[in-house]
């Protein structure tokens, strides 16, 4: 199997996303010298529209916006990262042994993952969430689950057409044991697919920590949270209180833009062919 670049290939998707997470993961790791407030502190400004002492607003409890959102990703991004890096240490290796020996083992595998593919990701991890019960951990594992089999799918499929490759066969005849075939040769080639799926799994996993944050499934009052920041304003809006619920919502649609981005700018980057 070859990598090849595609000419046309839309370099600004990569870039643009790149921009846009490293400036949140930036704000993340440096919240306590960019935001002016304490989230947490309850002041007498209650419900005030963006100004220049508040560049966001204030809720109903009179803690600043901008300061909840800036120390809200850092619980978004601790959530995601962590779901979608252990789905893919479970999802690739299983993939990787399902796809290579085949048998009644990928029978099984298959027959399994399929099951849990064939719910709607936000479904799932709400119903593993309200089973465990809430927390950031748990919310991990909810995640987590959900986007196993899509690693799995991936990697299998891509086993599936490389197993039969002719460097494997080359590997074969000259007594390499199956272990190392599929450390040393399959899966350095599968790499490009698991970084792409990564990226969009990334993409797809804030939405949902922001659905089960949303109701309540991941952090309580008041740590600041994009989701629950969205469900406690949620009541506001209809007597006009626009912003309460307009910075966290507009958070989590850029976070997930910028991973999404990513991710389409690498699968029209590389072109995989068979040979």
């Amino acid at each position: 199997m070859n990598i090849v670049r595609l000419p046309e290939a839309r370099e600004w998707m990569i870039w643009a996303g790149i921009v846009i997470v490293a400036s949140i993961v930036f704000m993340a790791v440096f919240a306590p010298f960019i935001a002016p407030y304490d989230p947490t502190e309850m002041t007498n400004d209650i419900l005030k529209p963006p100004s220049l002492k508040h560049i966001m607003g204030t809720d109903n409890l009179g803690r600043d916006i901008f300061s909840r959102v800036v120390y809200g990703s850092r619980v978004v991004l601790e959530v995601v990262f962590s779901a979608t890096l252990f789905s893919m240490a479970i999802g690739v290796p299983l993939g990787l042994i399902s796809g290579y020996f085949g048998g009644k083992l990928d029978r099984v595998l298959s027959m399994v993952m399929d099951s849990i593919y064939a719910f709607p990701s936000l479904i799932l991890a709400i119903a593993i969430a309200a089973m465990l019960g809430p927390s950031v951990f748990n919310a991990i594992i909810a995640i987590a689950v959900v986007y196993v089999p899509t690693y799995y799918r991936m990697t299998r499929g891509q086993t599936l057409s490389l197993k039969s490759a002719l460097f494997v066969e080359a590997a074969k005849t000259i007594g390499a044991g199956d272990f190392r075939i599929i450390r040393k040769h399959i899966l350095p080639n599968v790499l490009p697919t698991i970084l792409v799926v990564f990226t969009l799994c990334v993409a797809d996993a804030i939405l949902t920590e922001a659905g089960l944050s949303f109701l309540g499934f991941i952090v309580s009052a008041p740590t600041p949270d994009w989701g629950f920041d969205l469900s406690a304003g949620r009541p506001y809006l209809p007597a006009g209180y626009w912003w309460l619920i307009t910075f966290p919502g507009l958070m989590v649609m850029l976070l997930a833009l910028g991973f999404a981005l990513i991710g389409e700018g690498l699968s029209e980057r590389y072109l995989r062919r068979e040979i």
